[in-house]
Parts: C-alpha cells; structure tokens; sequence
C-alpha cells in the first residue's frame, strides 16, 4: 500500500553528503575524487541495494524551489549520493569509518524522523478512511431501514392481506429482502464505477510521493489510453472497489430482513 511504501521507503533511504567532492581522497589505492571514492565504497557494501549519485541537473532540481529555477550555482555544492538500504539493513560501522577516513567530513544522514512522521500520516489517514466507511455503511443501513418501513406503511392492508392467507414472516421478508438487494447491488456497482476516474486521478497525484512503483495489473491487451490509469491503481484498492457491490447488497438485504421482520412482529 501507499502507507506502507511511505513509512519503509524513506526509513530505508540513506542521503550522503561529501563536500569538495572533487577533490582527491585519502588513503584510496588509485588516485580519486572524494565523491567518487565514497560512491565506490558504498556500492561494495553488501548493506545498500542501491547507489545513486545526483547529477548537476537533478541537484538543480532539487534546490530550485529555494534558490530559483535559473541560478548556475557559484556556491560549492557538495555531491549528494541518495542510497537505499537493503531489506531490515543497518549502515555498518565500518562504513562510517571508511568514509571519515577517506573523505572527512563526509555527512551521513538517515531519514527516520521523516519516516516516522510520514508513518503517523498514513496511519492517521487509514484510520479517517476506516472511520469514513463505518459513518457511510450507518447512514446507508439507517436510510434502507427508513425506506424500507415507508415501503411498509404504504403497502400495509396488501401485506395485512397476504399475511391473514397464511403468509409467513420469512416469505414476505425475502420478498422485500430481494428487492432492496438488488436495487443495493445496482448502486453499489454504479458508485464503484464512477469511482474509478476519481481514484486514478488521486493515484496519479499521489505517485511522486510513492518510494516503489506501484504493482500494476497487466490485462494482456492493448487497450484504451484512457484505461492506463485504471489499470495502474493497486491490485488491494481494485479488488476493494470490485467487493463494493456485493457488500452494499449483503447489507441491502440484511437491513430488509431486519426491518421487515421485526416490523410484521409487532403485527397484532
């Protein structure tokens, strides 16, 4: 899911700073730049699954929100090597040492306080949506019970009659039941479907804060362009949206055979 690539993705990513990264290191076999002696001891580090040092035009982008989109920076950047730990990886000691003995003054920095702030984020709006669903499956359950007992009232001599030939509770439960089932499975189909566009518009908007793509479902045929968003939101989210439909008729039905039910008890 969206929170938990949020919570594991940035307490996995290591950001390592190394001023002058031009000049030459110490204590390397081969002569070197300082940046690219600490780009190579990291990636023999069995800890990191993934090296990468920005370019020029990515550090661009990175500091364009605070200094401007058009500054050629006279300032001495330092190079910035974004590296991702391996799966429940630790940054080895040894690391440090190496680093600070070939390039001192080298910055180790781990975003744990970002991760757990973005963890707290998720789990706060995981636990508003649980909250939404269970506010929006009440009113749902307490509308179908009022329209169903205005059903009632309105057909109460037909079911006076019905019920004095010798029909039973059950019988006209089921047949209320059935009803207020399929008109639930209607609407529930008719919402999930007009939520599609909606939630591939939010996917598309969430995918830069996304720290691993996003296992798409492959239909194994070409098909529209404007399909591909669809098509892209998580496989949990699409069956959610395909258990929509029946759990709005299970509770259409269940609400209808509570009602009619207990309604026809208090028949004298």
């Amino acid at each position: 899911t969206l929170a938990e690539r949020w919570a594991g993705g940035e307490s996995a990513m290591v950001t390592v700073q190394v001023p002058d990264p031009d000049a030459p290191a110490a204590n390397t076999p081969a002569p070197k730049t300082r940046a690219a002696a600490v780009q190579e001891a990291l990636t023999h580090q069995p800890a990191f699954a993934r090296i990468h040092m920005l370019d020029t035009t990515e550090l661009d982008q990175l500091l364009r929100p605070w200094l401007g989109g058009d500054a050629h920076f006279a300032l001495p950047l330092p190079a910035v090597i974004e590296a991702t730990l391996a799966s429940g990886g630790t940054i080895p000691d040894a690391v440090t040492r190496t680093l600070e003995t070939q390039a001192p003054g080298t910055l180790i920095e781990r975003n744990t306080v970002w991760s757990e702030r973005l963890g707290a984020l998720a789990d706060s709006l995981q636990a508003c949506a649980a909250l939404a669903i269970v506010v929006v499956a009440a009113i749902v359950t307490l509308v179908l019970m009022i329209v169903t007992r205005a059903g009632l009232h309105a057909r109460r001599r037909t079911i006076d009659i019905i019920h004095g030939l010798g029909a039973t509770d059950s019988y006209i439960a089921s047949r209320f039941a059935r009803r207020t089932g399929v008109l639930s499975l209607i609407g529930g189909t008719i919402g999930a479907a007009a939520a599609l566009p909606l939630l591939g518009i939010l996917a598309h908007l969430a995918a830069p804060f996304v720290a691993a793509p996003v296992t798409a479902i492959d239909p194994g045929w070409s098909h529209a362009p404007w399909l591909t968003p669809v098509l892209d939101l998580p496989r949990a989210l699409l069956l959610a949206l395909a258990c929509l439909p029946p759990g709005a008729a299970v509770i259409g039905w269940g609400t209808a055979q509570f009602t009619v039910r207990s309604w026809l008890r208090r028949l004298p």
